[in-house]
């Protein structure tokens, strides 16, 4: 039967049995791909040391009979990323970028796009020169225009007033709406919430033009912190599951926030 090789981003591992691991690539050919990796956990001569999540690898997939998962034959690292694994901030950033792609995709099927972004976020992340929230704001934004979740920015939408043209600094978040509406038309509630128009206006620059401009874009703290609250909480809410992943994230951003240590992912 015929092979399948292509590039490939892990996004998960689960042991499976005493020797084999199930994996889910993000493969460029064919989108979410689940594989069983027979061996992997006893043969170094395989896989040695490559089926690590986030790495990017080159991978042969072997299709089997019937429903069977297909064999992950063989699999060399292109860019192993070790320096998003060594820090637990960046780990736990890749770690919800993946889970998002994971709960949303379907199997077999291909989104080059979304591949590129996620090679880029990845690269971005791992050299270290662009801080890793704002890549976070760029991924998250991206995804939604590539998923069909882009936001609405554009006017209030229940009064169809423009952004521009509501006088009030800011507005309120409504992921029920797809939006955001004015404050005479909504008022924060629990996953409503208030965002600077500025903020906005940030936001939608990093969803145009080529990614390495959009990653230039300069946020003041507010509106970082103001632009990862809408973000995950207008993320999840549109693909409909709340990504385990998060809730460590932020639950590490509050213990820096407090006063923890950026510690090394594993210590």
């Amino acid at each position: 039967m015929t092979s399948l090789s292509t590039p490939a981003i892990l996004l998960r591992r689960i042991e499976f049995g005493d020797y084999d691991l199930i994996v889910t690539l993000f493969t460029r050919a064919q989108g979410k791909t689940s594989a069983i990796a027979k061996s992997a956990k006893k043969s170094v001569k395989r896989f040695p040391g490559v089926l690590e999540p986030f790495s990017r690898l080159n991978v042969v997939l072997t299709p089997v009979r019937g429903k069977g998962l297909p064999v992950l034959q063989e699999a060399s690292l292109e860019d192993p990323f070790f320096k998003i694994r060594e820090d637990i901030v960046k780990t736990t950033y890749a770690s919800y970028w993946a889970e998002l792609i994971y709960l949303w995709m379907a199997e077999g099927e291909p989104q080059e796009p979304l591949y590129q972004l996620m090679s880029h976020v990845l690269v971005e992340l791992n050299r270290g020169e662009t801080p890793v929230e704002v890549l976070s704001i760029l991924f998250q934004m991206r995804f939604l225009s590539l998923a069909g979740f882009r936001p609405n920015f554009d006017h209030c939408h229940a009064c169809k007033t423009c952004l521009d043209q509501i006088r009030h600094a800011s507005v309120v978040s409504d992921p029920s709406k797809g939006g955001i509406a004015c404050p005479t038309c909504g008022i924060p509630t629990n996953g409503r919430l208030k965002i600077s128009k500025g903020t906005l206006k940030q936001l939608m620059w990093t969803d145009t033009g080529d990614l390495e401009r959009a990653g230039r874009v300069r946020f003041a703290p507010a509106a970082i912190a103001e632009g990862l609250t809408f973000l995950e909480t207008f993320v999840p809410y549109h693909i409909g599951r709340s990504p385990k992943s998060l809730k460590v994230l932020q639950a590490v951003r509050q213990s820096i926030k407090t006063g923890g240590s950026h510690v090394k992912a594993g210590q």
